[in-house]
């Protein structure tokens, strides 16, 4: 499977001295760097067997087959002139697997994009208002136009943000899309025949009160070049809430770390990563559970960013409403047919998987505004391996960045005048 590891992305070849010159440059993750157009490639000075190697990494790490990376970069070949080699030859010079061939050489495959198969299509259904209660980030869920992207670093510049704009048009709601509102959730098919009932899941958005005070501990630190792989030193408790104080955050609340499932949406929703700085989010992976080799294998092979530990469960039980959301392996995975689609899907990434830890507490999604605003939207995975809509999920935060740009403009235009 592919890793969020820049050390295991640029491996012994060509692109291994460069990585000073990544980091200084701000390219240092492999998300950010997978963008890189020909106008960066030349501000760095890249040569061109670093830019054919960067080419061809990319290509590779897109479908999950950067275990040959090292050796296709060593034939000196670039990436067109391995395409057209014949299945023979990948075999016998690259020792390349018979279905990691078929994956090679099926150039309109991108298994980086949302994956969800047209079975899998939402119903229509009336977008869910949040309770009175809780300070919602939207009156109205109906679709904004995005402006132009801000630069949101030093090395932001006309190309970068052209291409995270493209990036960010590829998600656009297409017409006819059936918004799902701020709580949204893939719908349940019937079980053994209609015999086995469905737990229940909320319809309404959990109130803000019951997550701004939740106590989580930091288990990794956002991934960057040649950083430790897991924080050493156990880092003291806080308060949730001041995750978000500056910037909206998205929070993938994980079921179990070393699930199939887990690891493959987890891995699909970093990969845009690039997107969610353009939009100003932060991402944060929560864990329920703490054990140390879990943590060591997730990150950053299938998640580069911060991972929390929410020991008492706050994030699990809220999207639950106040109770955690619980389904057995038997009658929630084996007689759930969608379950066993959700698993096939992840299985046809390329992906590992172990049984450690407790794995029937379901989790899901959030994305909390800056501030006390609110939250803005919640995703409950109701069927083991359901993944939040990612046309969604952007429109979400492009609608975040909207209101902060307006009010932005509204205060600019006050002391304007």
């Amino acid at each position: 499977m592919a890793s969020f590891s820049m050390e295991d992305f640029v491996g012994t070849g060509s692109l291994k001295k460069l990585l000073p010159k990544l980091l200084d440059d701000g390219w240092d993750d492999v998300p950010t760097l997978k963008i890189m157009n020909t106008e960066d490639m030349s501000a760095i000075n890249m040569n061109q067997a670093q830019k054919d190697a960067l080419e061809m990494r990319s290509y590779l790490h897109d479908r999950s087959l950067m275990q040959y990376a090292d050796k296709l970069e060593a034939s000196g070949k670039c990436l067109a002139e391995l395409l057209n080699l014949g299945i023979s030859d990948l075999s016998s010079q690259f020792a390349m697997k018979r279905g990691h061939i078929a994956r090679f050489m099926d150039r309109t495959s991108q298994c980086e994009a949302d994956p969800i198969p047209s079975s899998f299509s939402l119903p229509a259904r009336k977008p869910t208002n949040p309770p009175s209660r809780n300070p919602s980030m939207f009156k109205n869920p109906s679709i904004s136009t995005r402006p132009k992207l801000q630069a949101m670093s030093t090395r932001s510049n006309i190309a970068y943000d052209s291409t995270i704009e493209q990036s960010i048009a590829d998600f656009k709601i297409k017409d006819g899309y059936i918004f799902k509102g701020v709580v949204a959730s893939l719908p349940d098919e019937p079980r053994a025949c209609g015999c086995i009932q469905q737990p229940p899941i909320v319809d309404d958005v959990a109130p803000y009160s019951s997550i701004e005070n939740i106590s989580v501990q930091k288990l990794t630190p956002e991934y960057k070049i040649g950083m430790e792989r897991l924080v050493k030193t156990k880092t003291p408790p806080m308060r949730v809430s001041d995750l978000w104080r500056d910037k909206p955050s998205l929070l993938l609340c994980i079921r179990r770390p070393g699930c199939i499932m887990c690891r493959a949406e987890a891995h699909k929703l970093y990969s845009k990563k690039p997107i969610f700085d353009a939009l100003g989010i932060n991402l944060f992976a929560v864990l329920h559970e703490h054990i140390e080799s879990e943590v060591r294998d997730f990150w950053p092979r299938y998640w580069g960013g911060v991972v929390l530990l929410d020991k008492n469960m706050d994030f699990f039980k809220a999207l639950g409403g106040g109770s955690l959301l619980k389904d057995k392996f038997i009658s929630g995975f084996l007689f759930n047919p969608r379950a066993r689609a959700n698993y096939k899907r992840a299985k046809a990434m390329g992906i590992e998987q172990n049984f450690k830890g407790e794995g029937e507490i379901k989790g899901g999604l959030f994305i909390v505004g800056k501030g006390k605003s609110g939250i803005a939207y919640q995703f409950i995975e109701r069927n083991f391996g359901d993944w939040a809509p990612l046309a969604e999920v952007i429109e979400i935060g492009t609608k975040l960045q909207n209101q902060q740009l307006n009010r932005e403009n509204s205060i600019a235009s006050r002391d304007f005048e």
